[in-house]
């Protein structure tokens, strides 16, 4: 490593500029170290001059209300406390500041999948421990968040990627930051329960007795869970979609499913006019009515698709309605075996859910009509 020391508190490392200050003396027992060390992620020296001069200021109001501090209590014949962490104090990053500056530094020249994975990923710890600073992060907390993970329905392999995903972004901001507590990611046991819990099918019987519910509270929620129950539509293209995407004034209904800057499809072969029978239909037609731009504005903006909100709403409500290891997913691979059971070719069943279907015939022609598709999901209501 290289280090090039500058004035007003700077010294540079590996080209990358950090802040340094030593804790006055009179103050030095509050705190578990002698010295402030704060990554400016910068290469910039007017950029970390005044970045330096910012976090100087803000250390002398901190330090001066420290002794504003120890003087009350001494009034009071009270002690100071001891042992408090300055970096989580001064200059803690937030999971969302590790998210940026991972993208930042790691994310050039790469595709534009690289930022959406990080951020999905991130956005599931976030929603699972808060915004919180990555110093405050506790060990038990990885074990937590492999819970929640699991609690989704994602399967053993997904919840691996997720989990070395967010190790990742916690090892460049400790390391950037130069905290040194030991990665709460890392190493986290995760039980081989293969994809099984997220590929189980829902019972018919059990989906009818949903969409009845949904019938019955009849809000954005349960339009959201019918939508997909009749559908076989993945959560991220049914909460992403816009009021117009959903066709009602032409002969056969249906969502013309398309990418939006807000939310990109999986495949070339997700983007497919679905047709809407039954509870979907249902639910096209009480978003139509609300009128809102989006489909589903709870979850959906210009700005992004949050579908790991959607998702962690909805899995909440369906769990005690659902058979162990079943979640919102399921009702996708359940439109799959219900198509079967009625002898729908399995081509068709790939057109009406957007899956890639194999062999090299397939990719010449137009693909099904809505016609075809409509009177193999009629079929499902018989």
């Amino acid at each position: 490593m290289v280090y090039t020391s500058s004035p007003d508190y700077l010294y540079r490392r590996n080209g990358i500029y950090y802040f340094t200050r030593n804790v006055p003396s009179d103050l030095k027992t509050r705190f578990n170290k002698k010295r402030v060390v704060v990554s400016l992620h910068t290469r910039s020296a007017a950029r970390a001059r005044k970045s330096a001069m910012a976090l100087s200021d803000r250390l002398d109001r901190y330090f001066e209300s420290l002794r504003l501090e120890r003087f009350h209590l001494q009034e009071l014949g009270l002690k100071f406390s001891v042992s408090a962490d300055i970096d989580a104090d001064i200059a803690g990053v937030t999971i969302s500041e590790a998210l940026s500056l991972y993208i930042r530094l790691k994310g050039i020249g790469r595709d534009r999948l690289f930022r959406r994975t990080a951020e999905r990923n991130i956005g599931y710890l976030i929603e699972c421990l808060g915004d919180a600073r990555i110093s405050n992060i506790k060990p038990n907390d990885g074990g937590k968040f492999r819970d929640e993970l699991v609690e989704r329905g994602l399967s053993s392999s997904s919840v691996k990627r997720v989990l070395s995903s967010v190790k990742a972004i916690y090892n460049l901001a400790a390391k950037e930051s130069g905290i040194t507590n030991p990665n709460p990611f890392a190493g986290i046991f995760i039980p081989d329960s293969g994809s099984v819990a997220e590929r189980l099918p829902v019972p018919s019987q059990i989906i009818t007795s949903i969409q009845e519910e949904c019938l019955h509270i009849d809000d954005q929620n349960r339009w959201l869970i019918a939508l997909i129950s009749d559908t076989g539509m993945r959560l991220s293209e049914a909460a992403g979609l816009l009021t117009e995407d959903i066709v009602l004034d032409q002969d056969i209904p249906h969502i013309r499913l398309r990418k939006h800057p807000w939310r990109s499809l999986k495949a070339a072969s997700s983007e497919r006019d679905i047709p809407l029978a039954g509870a979907s239909l249902w639910a096209a037609q009480r978003i139509k009515d609300a009128g809102s731009i989006f489909a589903f504005p709870k979850y959906c903006s210009e700005a992004k698709c949050n579908a790991n909100s959607a998702s962690a709403a909805l899995n909440k409500w369906l769990k005690p309605r659902l058979p162990e290891g079943c979640v919102i997913h399921s009702f996708r691979h359940s439109l799959r075996d219900r198509l079967r059971a009625v002898e729908c070719p399995s081509d068709i069943i790939d057109a009406i859910g957007g899956w890639t279907t194999a062999g090299v015939g397939h990719k010449y022609g137009k693909g099904h009509d809505l016609l075809v598709k409509m009177r193999w999901i009629k079929m499902l209501e018989s």
